[in-house]
Parts: C-alpha cells; sequence; structure tokens
C-alpha cells in the first residue's frame, strides 16, 4: 500500500499546501486514534494490528509532503516496521501456541516461564518504539523532520503520537512478561526453529543498523 502511493504521489501534479491539509490532518488523527485503541485493547494480535495502522498513517503523512526527506523516511518506516511487526506476531504466534489464548489478562508472566523468549519480546517492543539506535528511529525522524519543515505545527501531534506508541509498547511487553503466570497452561520449552524464525527478522534490523545507506541511497 505505501509503496503504492510512493509511484502514485510521484506522477501527480505539484499540489498546494492547501490542498493537502485535509489529507494530513486526516493521517495524523488516525495514527493518533489507532494508538489510543492499541491502549484500550485486550487482545494481543488485535493491539499489534492497530500499532500497524499507526505507524502506517506515519508513512502517508510523509509522502503526501512530496519531498525526497519525506519518501526516504516513508521507506526506512515501511522496512523497519515491516519487519518488526512481522516479529512481533510471530511472538504472538508462540504464546497462542502455549497459552490457547490472545487475552493480555490470561497470557501473563511468560518471562518466568520463558526467559530466552522474553529477550526476544523486548527487542521487538524497543524496536516498535523506536529507541535508538534502531533504524525505527531513523524513519521516525525523518518524517517528524519532514513535516515540521512543512508546518511547525503538526510537532505537537507527533509528540502525541510518539509518546503513546511507547506507552503501548510497554504496557504490552509488561502485560505479557511481567506478572504470576498461569499455572493452567502448560509453557513447554521454545524451539530452535522459533528461535531462527525470531533471529531471521532481527538480523536484518542490525544490518540496516550498521548500514543504513542500504535504504536511504547514497
Amino acid at each position: 500500500g505505501g509503496y503504492g502511493i510512493a509511484r502514485i504521489m510521484t506522477i501527480l501534479p505539484t499540489t498546494q499546501q492547501t490542498t493537502l491539509l485535509p489529507l494530513i490532518a486526516l493521517a495524523l488523527w488516525g495514527s493518533i486514534m489507532a494508538n489510543i485503541i492499541c491502549l484500550r485493547q485486550t487482545d494481543l494480535k488485535s493491539l499489534i494490528a492497530y500499532s500497524s495502522g499507526g505507524h502506517m498513517a506515519l508513512v502517508i503523512l510523509a509522502l503526501l509532503t512530496k519531498t525526497p526527506w519525506g519518501l526516504t523516511g516513508a521507506m526506512i518506516m515501511m522496512i523497519a516496521h515491516g519487519l518488526t511487526s512481522s516479529m512481533t506476531f510471530c511472538l504472538a504466534n508462540t504464546a497462542y501456541e502455549r497459552s490457547n489464548t490472545r487475552t493480555l489478562i490470561i497470557a501473563t508472566g511468560m518471562q518466568l516461564t520463558l526467559p530466552l523468549l522474553a529477550t526476544w519480546w523486548l527487542l521487538a517492543n524497543l524496536a516498535n518504539m523506536a529507541l535508538p539506535p534502531s533504524i525505527n528511529i531513523i524513519g521516525e525522524l525523518s518524517i517528524m523532520t519532514t513535516l515540521f519543515y512543512w508546518s511547525p505545527t503538526t510537532i505537537i501531534p507527533l509528540a502525541i503520537n510518539t509518546l503513546l506508541t511507547a506507552t503501548y509498547s510497554l504496557y504490552m511487553l509488561i502485560a505479557t512478561q511481567r506478572g504470576k503466570p498461569n499455572t493452567t497452561m502448560y509453557m513447554y520449552p521454545a524451539h530452535t526453529r522459533e528461535h531462527l524464525l525470531l533471529a531471521l527478522h532481527m538480523m536484518p534490523l542490525v544490518l540496516l543498523i550498521i548500514n543504513p545507506i542500504l535504504i536511504t541511497g547514497p
């Protein structure tokens, strides 16, 4: 979807700021609403799905500015969040296979029974909240810089969006890993294939942190 919007924006004639203002306002509002919905979710997979909506709204915002920085930030965000969101869905599936539930109230305390998977949970959530030096922070900073140059007023909803993203990411991490384990669930150890799958998500993110020019270009 983001790639399609990027292709369309390149062939559209140059538009004025007043023309794009309603679309950018809707995208900002949609991003904040998606993040607020994440804070109210009790279903783990629904929380992750709505978080993708919040991040992709930032991609739309960057592409609507029709600037090179906006396009670069959108590309980085799409690749980084694609890997991060997929990794988080994989972790949610590992929790579901053991607990047979996606409810955050029931699937708690997994850190005590699955400590190595808890490490993957921590890395995925830190990347989701764009903690430095993750590649996600480069994308968000590029988008924020582009929008601030387009209109300084946008920094206020963008700051709220960043705060909400960090809040629901920590909420997801604490709800699943901390607390008292559910004794009715049989938490068998993690398989090697699961660790390999998660490592194949994290390795590209680490490589992009080391060499972000692969996305940004020379």
